[in-house]
């Protein structure tokens, strides 16, 4: 049965005492709105808030789950240029490594409870019908599409069925615990991924968008797009998760065959 639940309210124990297993996926959105102060901290408060909440309901219950899954983000590791980075890669500073750390650090309060705590450090995810494919379709559509500046910066991502896929693999497998990169195990740079999702829709994927004009339209927000991470799922591949999409064509060709 739905329940609607707002923090910083407590979950009833009699709820919390009937699940085994808890996944916080709670957050407001980091795009496409610009990134203004008071946007910056509901996108804080939203995940602070709430993961506090869930983690002293979970407290405060006599039969308490076995498991959270918490999310997090690959925004953890701030811009890394070509470098590499897995699970065992130190935090970088920003505002978006800033509200990782703390979202982080509200859901392994759980551990205090008894809990397994994965925190799930999510790429960009992919996924028909919405979503961050969705705002990227629409230059293509009009033959505009490309990449951002030069193309250099990577991209991680994964497909929404492997974040489901993953979720679901560290509910049921104990030895999955702390951080895991709910990323796809070949990121791409921007450009790969333009003339993938171009080849993807039968477009060509050659007007590059000026670095002037995402600064522009969407101030402190643009540094997301215009920087990356070299993200590397160790840690579930080490597990014996096996990827439904491992590589970007494989996972644009099934999204737009699925929507088509």
């Amino acid at each position: 049965m739905p329940l609607q639940w707002s923090p910083p309210d407590l979950i009833p124990p009699k709820i919390i005492s009937e699940i085994d297993a808890v996944v916080n996926l709670a957050g407001e959105s980091i795009a496409p709105r610009r990134w203004t102060k008071e946007r910056k901290k509901l996108i804080l408060s939203s995940r602070i808030d709430t993961t506090r909440a869930l983690v002293e309901s979970i407290g405060k219950s006599d039969r308490r789950p076995k498991v959270l899954i918490s999310a997090s983000a690959v925004g953890y590791y701030g811009p890394r240029d070509e470098e590499p980075v897995n699970e065992y890669t130190s935090p970088s500073l920003g505002y978006l490594a800033s509200v990782c750390l703390q979202w982080e650090a509200e859901a392994q309060k759980a551990e205090d409870f008894g809990l397994r705590v994965v925190r799930l450090r999510i790429g960009g995810v992919l996924g028909a019908g919405g979503g961050l494919l969705a705002q990227m379709v629409g230059p293509f559509k009009f033959f505009a599409g490309g990449p951002i500046g030069d193309g250099k910066q990577w991209f991680s991502w994964i497909h929404r069925d492997d974040v489901i896929g993953i979720i679901k693999y560290a509910i049921e497998n104990e030895s999955v615990s702390g951080p895991v990169n709910a990323t796809a195990p070949n990121p791409v740079t921007n450009k790969e991924f333009s003339d993938a999702l171009g080849k993807a829709l039968n477009r060509p994927a050659i007007v590059n968008v000026p670095v002037f004009a995402v600064k522009l339209a969407l101030g402190e927000l643009a540094s997301l797009l215009l920087t990356g991470q070299r993200v590397i799922p160790e840690k579930i591949l080490e597990a014996g998760y096996e990827f439904k999409y491992p590589t970007i064509d494989e996972a644009l060709t099934a999204i737009f065959q699925k929507s088509d």
